[in-house]
């Protein structure tokens, strides 16, 4: 775990490239956001989590969550821009459970989309990820809002698909909130199912950065810590996948 506060951006772009994977403390992820930003809107980014939507596709299947969920592009050295809302689709290799269907979910709103907390996330991952495949022309970029809820009857599950892979060049995890929770912790593995690492977002801000090609990640259920009181696990995922250079418009 990379968990100093002047964690400089160097650290975690070597732990990348070596181990496939980086765990930081949110004391260390704060300054590196804020060399490319601010977080001054962090308080009402945070509490945009009370008012996500629930899965419809999860809660088929006799599980639940709640998420909103984005979709940007930016090209190598250019700005992070919003598209089109869309579907999120993932290959049925990549997700057994979720897999070869386009999940049309809750867009995120307009508020969190234009907010300065996502803006700078989104410019620290642009930046990052861009170091680690310089020779990436363009980038296809999805945000995710999850909570994920526990009852004591019922534990809270993260990654009901277990241990598995996004199907995308690189991944953050970064926790926004925890709330009466035992557990979630995360878990990288490597593809012949050796544990490579483990780690517990336990504070705002910690973040797990994964190369998705190379190792396979998870998070263990979560459960109340009380049983009769709100439990929950809000984590922002965003996610990059080199794709095509925008084709010009037909001027015929």
């Amino acid at each position: 775990m990379l968990d100093h506060a002047d964690l400089p951006v160097s650290t975690l772009l070597n732990a990348v490239t070596r181990d496939g994977f980086a765990f930081a403390a949110g004391d260390g992820m704060r300054p590196l956001l804020e060399s490319l930003g601010d977080l001054s809107d962090w308080a009402a980014f945070a509490d945009s989590w009370n008012s996500l939507a629930p899965d419809p596709y999860l809660a088929a299947k006799g599980r639940f969550r709640r998420r909103r969920h984005a979709t940007f592009s930016a090209v190598a050295k250019g700005p992070v821009v919003l598209e089109p809302h869309q579907a999120h689709f993932q290959a049925l290799q990549y997700n057994a459970l979720q897999g070869d269907i386009q999940r049309w979910f809750e867009p995120i709103s307009a508020a969190v989309v234009a907010s300065s907390t996502l803006r700078t996330i989104l410019t620290f991952c642009h930046a990052l990820f861009g170091s680690l495949a310089s020779a990436t022309p363009r980038w296809h970029i999805e945000v995710h809002q999850f909570r994920i809820e526990a009852t004591a009857g019922a534990a809270g599950e993260p990654t009901p698909e277990g241990s598995h892979r996004d199907g995308v060049d690189y991944v953050l995890v970064l926790l926004v909130n925890r709330h009466n929770i035992a557990s979630g912790t995360t878990t990288i593995h490597a593809p012949d199912g050796r544990l490579l690492g483990e780690f517990t977002l336990a504070h705002a801000l910690d973040a797990a950065l994964i190369h998705d090609p190379r190792v396979f990640h998870g998070v263990t259920p979560v459960t109340p810590l009380v049983a009769d009181e709100p439990a929950f696990r809000d984590v922002l995922v965003v996610t990059f996948r080199a794709s095509p250079p925008a084709q010009p418009a037909n001027s015929a």
